[in-house]
């Protein structure tokens, strides 16, 4: 069975590297108009070379300039929220965290799904069919490896999010299910976390992965596909954790 999604319009955020990078350009080759969107338009403009997609400047934070984008290239039948990350933060003891540290981890992750969504919901109902799809981690399931609280939080949060927008969304053709990946080396902030952890951090790291190896970008873009095409019709409210067995 051949997944395409000829017809179809996908929009990715987070998109100007790394794994949201990957994921649009995957959808633009399978078929689908597909708008890119980031903060980082330098980054953008590199995604845009190798594939035929669109894209836009969206901050997912802001209301007002995600329906802007919605109203100029909407609507979408698939939505991947791949924006988020630590927002450059490093993890350090609670008390030490400020308010601004924490928002601003929980406002990209979290507070930006939920707005992202909120946006291609309406275009969803009336075309009777969407597919949602969640870029959380396997902080958000267990202990985070980046120490970061806010990031944790957030990301259980994400995967909340995702169960209880399913659950109300279903009834109208919509699915809405979550990839939580394992370490993925695909931006620079994992490569810095990589470096931190050292030599034997590292080795600690693939010895606890049943595969022993890393994650691949490839390796989520894969799962995000599954979940965006019809072969998971049935599949709704799910996290997938794609991280090579823990």
């Amino acid at each position: 069975m051949r997944i395409g999604f000829e017809g179809r319009r996908a929009l990715v955020t987070g998109a100007g590297h790394g794994i949201g990078r990957g994921i649009a350009q995957a959808f633009a080759r399978l078929g689908a108009m597909t708008l890119a969107v980031d903060i980082n338009e330098a980054g953008l403009k590199e995604t845009a070379s190798g594939a035929a997609l669109q894209t836009a400047i969206v901050n997912v934070t802001d209301a007002s300039a995600i329906q802007n984008a919605i109203d100029a290239f909407g609507p979408f039948d698939i939505l991947v929220h791949s924006a988020g990350g630590v927002c450059g933060q490093q993890g350090k003891p609670a008390e030490t965290v400020s308010a601004a540290e924490w928002q601003s981890i929980l406002a990209v992750n979290l507070t930006g799904a939920f707005l992202m969504a909120q946006a291609v919901i309406p275009g969803m109902k009336a075309a009777g069919h969407g597919r949602i799809v969640t870029i959380s981690s396997g902080a958000g399931l267990g202990i985070s490896l980046t120490g970061i609280q806010a990031y944790a939080a957030a990301k259980a949060g994400e995967i909340g999010l995702t169960r209880q927008l399913a659950h109300e969304l279903g009834r109208f053709g919509i699915t809405v299910n979550s990839v939580a990946p394992g370490f993925v080396r695909s931006n620079p902030a994992t490569e810095r976390q990589w470096d931190d952890f050292g030599p034997q951090g590292q080795r600690r790291l693939l010895e606890a992965i049943a595969m022993r190896r890393l994650g691949t970008i490839e390796d989520i873009v894969h799962a995000v596909l599954f979940l965006a095409s019809d072969l998971a019709g049935w599949i709704n409210g799910q996290t997938l954790s794609v991280d090579g067995g823990k």
